[in-house]
């Protein structure tokens, strides 16, 4: 019995609808609506300390005596300081220090405490020695690690990024470590040792691709920890110097001035705690896109 094509046209199955960049934007925006709004929030907060000059600001060093302690209004936006400073300006290049701060510590962090905690993970008598000296080092609360570090050096931006990298390096070390110790007994690593394969080439295939996603949202959570470091160092006096208009430098000098003037603590804080969640927020949707099993509940 012969077939007309038309039949095979008719029984043919009908091809999918073709789906829509729209739509997919749509779709990859209600599936993960955390880190598209803590992204958007962030990428705001790096074009206001990109753009700075460019926002109706003046010098956020320039005195005016005769001009203090103005209150919120439509000259000054936020206010003004005990000199006559122009709150405003001053919290909008604030945000320059604390988000180089953060991100600078977030790099320096997880690049070192990757590369500890590979090795640290691969080499028992090296995990035996750092591993100890890390959980040393953690035993001290960071903030009190960062103070001493700045008590011996001098005040500046490049020491602060110093001085809290060095007290986040253990945890990411120990998190790195974790992972690598369950990553060498899979049966890829061990088939790759058992061909012959160098300990560089199994390390760059195998172990360092596979610490990537947790250690990416691991470095979110530690640019946050770093920006409030910073602006408690700066608080107490031993961060950035006070010439240089830092959040935490801003809340500093308002702070005997609360009761009369509690506007230049407070916008600076809004601006911090506003930092804060951006990158939070970032972090647990990378967090919740990241994890291969929560991706297949999904």
């Amino acid at each position: 019995m012969t077939v007309a094509p038309s039949d095979i046209a008719l029984s043919a199955p009908a091809a999918p609808p073709r789906v829509g960049w729209r739509q997919r934007a749509w779709r990859y925006v209600r599936r993960h609506p955390t880190m598209i709004f803590g992204g958007v929030l962030l990428l705001v907060m790096l074009m206001m300390a990109v753009f700075a000059p460019y926002l109706h600001t003046v010098d956020p060093q320039a005195l005016s005596p005769i001009r203090r302690l103005r209150w919120p209004s439509a000259q000054y936006w936020f206010g003004t300081d005990m000199l006559g400073r122009d709150v405003y300006s001053r919290t909008v290049y604030g945000a320059r220090v604390s988000l180089i701060v953060g991100i600078s510590v977030a790099l320096l962090a997880t690049t070192c405490g990757l590369a500890i905690g590979v090795i640290a993970g691969f080499t028992r008598w090296v995990d035996a020695i750092v591993m100890r000296i890390m959980d040393g080092l953690m035993s001290i609360p960071s903030v009190l690690i960062a103070i001493a570090l700045m008590a011996l050096t001098r005040a500046s931006m490049e020491n602060v990024i110093f001085a809290i990298t060095v007290a986040d390096i253990p945890r990411v070390t120990r998190l790195v470590r974790g992972i690598v110790l369950t990553l060498r007994e899979q049966p890829y690593v061990e088939a790759a040792i058992a061909s012959g394969t160098s300990f560089p080439l199994i390390l760059w295939r195998h172990i360092v691709p596979n610490t990537l996603p947790p250690l990416l949202v691991q470095g979110t959570f530690v640019a946050a920890g770093a920006m409030i470091t910073e602006a408690i160092l700066s608080f107490i006096g031993a961060g950035t110097p006070p010439n240089i208009p830092s959040w935490g430098n801003i809340m500093a000098e308002g702070r005997s001035l609360f009761q009369v003037a509690y506007y230049i603590v407070l916008f600076p804080g809004i601006m911090l705690s506003l930092a804060v969640l951006a990158i939070n927020l970032l972090g647990d949707g990378l967090r919740d896109m990241l994890d291969p099993r929560l991706s297949r509940r999904l």
